[in-house]
């Protein structure tokens, strides 16, 4: 039992997290079948390839082994950066930290099989595939959600005082009660300006209305006059309240 363990933190620490796979055949069985179907060591690491691709400094932290009989139970704690795409969700940069368990079956001190448990829930929450508050899932398929959209045309030497204060703006109303997600996108048009569009969606009107009086009660706060601002930049705003199109 103490050898299966062993071997078990070994697997981690000197191939794994040294991303030495040449050690993998002293630790995997022929015997062992990847979910790819590949055998061996060749079938475990067509696994976790994938994972170390999308994260180059990807670690696991060992934090209990324990065996019975010819299993071993890990616990680890997974960091790593988010620089590649992974199963199809595209690189954040983020720096993510993750728990999982895994139960491995040995044979005269080579893994045989496994069976491994992530918490894929907090992952994808971690590189914001999911919202931290699931509620919002359901939220934002509500039937009295509108969206406030603005569109902006903005002279080239303006675009960063008026970026800054989008900036300010966005950090501010994700704090409002209604308030579900919002977006920015922008483009350059052929003469350099850029246009910008924000869309943020909003649980309802009534909670939009409290918005819009809570960020006028901040523009107050904060000594900023967003009209003067505007107009000084040679800003050009259009916006409006819009609901969502079911049928067309």
């Amino acid at each position: 039992m103490e050898r299966n363990k062993e071997v078990i933190r070994k697997l981690y620490e000197e191939s794994l997290n040294k991303r030495n796979m040449a050690l993998l055949s002293d630790f995997i069985s022929e015997d062992y079948i990847g979910v790819q179907g590949k055998k061996g060591a060749a079938g475990f690491e067509e696994n976790v390839t994938p994972l170390i691709k999308a994260f180059p400094d990807m670690q696991w932290e060992i934090k209990d082994l324990i065996g019975e009989g010819n299993k071993v139970v890990v616990r680890w704690k997974l960091h790593g950066t988010h620089t590649a795409s992974f199963r199809n969700i595209a690189a954040t940069g983020k720096l993510i930290t993750n728990d999982g368990i895994g139960i491995y079956e040995l044979n005269d001190g080579k893994v045989t099989d496994t069976y491994i448990l992530t918490d894929r829930l907090g992952f994808q929450q971690e590189l914001e595939v999911l919202p931290l508050d699931l509620t919002l899932l359901a939220r934002k398929s509500g039937k009295d959600n509108v969206r406030f959209i603005d569109k902006f045309l903005v002279p080239a030497n303006a675009k960063n005082e008026f970026y800054e204060r989008v900036r300010i703006n966005r950090n501010f109303i994700k704090q409002l009660p209604g308030f579900i997600e919002d977006a920015a996108y922008e483009r350059t048009d052929e003469n350099g300006n850029l246009i910008c569009i924000t869309v943020a969606l909003w649980e309802n009107a009534a909670a939009l209305n409290k918005a819009k009086e809570a960020v006028q009660a901040e523009y107050k706060k904060q000594g900023v006059d967003m009209p003067a601002m505007l107009k000084r930049l040679n800003v050009i705003a259009d916006r409006g309240v819009y609901s969502k199109l079911d049928d067309y």
